[in-house]
């Protein structure tokens, strides 16, 4: 099969790769598309250290069942579907208490981190477990589906956070998951959502997918001082963080009133300052958030309905070919860039299957 490969750092080849094989309580899917995401982008130069060459990388992504292993029972033959990039092992303390993103044994497609290596989805086959994967909606495209894991991080974010009807919310970075809280934050009951971030064209779309009010900040004081004005000095009721360094963090905690909650979904840095004092003396809950929890289906029904859009973050669909001047590009940090989404069609395959 055709595979997009890191051969070293800031290296990406498309060539053949072996197929993997299936195995019991396994399905092969025929990727038909598969979005790249920002942590393939910091992996793909090495500064994460859980993208180790050689591996095929991707885990967001959507395709069609072409074959199931012994004792598969849910799955068919060309069911279209998408995926969780958790492999979780379904029997540890974590799993049985339906925490599987915290599962002992956990697995993500498309890393390799030195405790495990497992090949992702910018191929034109990937084999993932069964308890993994989930039908798609009538009329859901691939490319709407290829986004599922993103929106599921975020509405996973939100169900962290205790959102009250009529609630003021700031969200700290218009990227692409800190959009997709916004739309959650909305869902869920919040009448005011505060979108931050440096980026104009970012804060743009922010207000198109819903956001009351937009802020062009970098420093916690920046944020602290236009949130306390849009608010009356009070400040904001919760904030979700979707970067992770230093000083967006900081903001997030700045723009909350006393006694209110901040959760943390971005971990760009893995280590920071925190500003501590002000999160005990304003008795502030703090929340991490880490990738979903069986929100899938929900968030297929979120998309499929339109309650959530996706089709604003998308901004190209490429074959596979294209992947390593798309990794670069976006690498670069071109402006306006937000969702790339290739789609390695198989060969002899309907893209529109």
């Amino acid at each position: 099969m055709k595979a997009l490969v890191l051969r070293e750092y800031r290296k990406l080849e498309v060539t053949d790769f072996p197929e993997p094989e299936v195995g019991a309580g396994e399905v092969r899917i025929a990727v038909r598309a598969c979005g790249i995401c920002g942590s393939d982008i910091h992996g793909y130069d090495g500064s994460t250290g859980r993208r180790i060459p050689p591996l095929v990388m991707g885990h967001e992504a959507a395709g069609v069942v072409v074959e199931t292993g012994p004792g598969v029972e849910t799955l068919g033959v060309g069911d279209r579907v998408t995926f969780d990039s958790t492999v979780w092992c379904g029997e540890c303390a974590y799993c049985r208490e339906g925490a599987i993103n915290l599962c002992d044994r956990r697995q993500v497609l498309g890393v390799s981190c030195g405790d495990y290596r497992r090949h992702g989805a910018f191929a034109e086959y990937v084999v993932v477990p069964e308890r993994i994967v989930y039908r798609l909606p009538d009329g859901l495209p691939f490319h709407h589906a290829a986004l599922i894991e993103a929106v599921s991080v975020a509405v996973h974010a939100v169900e962290r956070t205790p959102v009250r009807l009529g609630d003021t919310a700031v969200l700290v970075g218009s990227g692409m998951i800190g959009l997709l809280v916004l739309q959650a934050l909305k869902l869920a009951g919040a009448a005011t959502v505060i979108a931050i971030d440096r980026d104009e064209a970012k804060l743009g779309l922010a207000r198109e997918l819903g956001a009351t009010d937009v802020i062009r900040a970098s420093t916690p004081e920046e944020v602290g001082a236009a949130v306390g004005e849009l608010t009356g000095g009070r400040g904001a009721d919760l904030a979700v963080e979707a970067v992770g360094i230093e000083a967006t963090v900081g903001a997030a905690v700045a723009s909350v009133r006393k006694g209110g909650h901040v959760t943390l979904v971005g971990n760009l840095a893995p280590q920071i300052e925190f500003p501590l004092q002000a999160v005990v003396t304003r008795e502030l809950t703090i929340a991490g958030s880490c990738a979903s929890r069986g929100e899938y289906p929900r968030c297929l029904e979120l998309v499929a309905s339109g309650a959530i859009r996706v089709e604003p973050l998308i901004t190209a669909r490429a074959p596979l070919e294209e992947g390593p001047s798309w990794f670069e590009r976006l690498y670069g940090g071109e402006s306006g860039a937000m969702k790339v989404v290739l789609e390695p069609t198989p060969e002899g395959a309907d893209a529109n299957d």
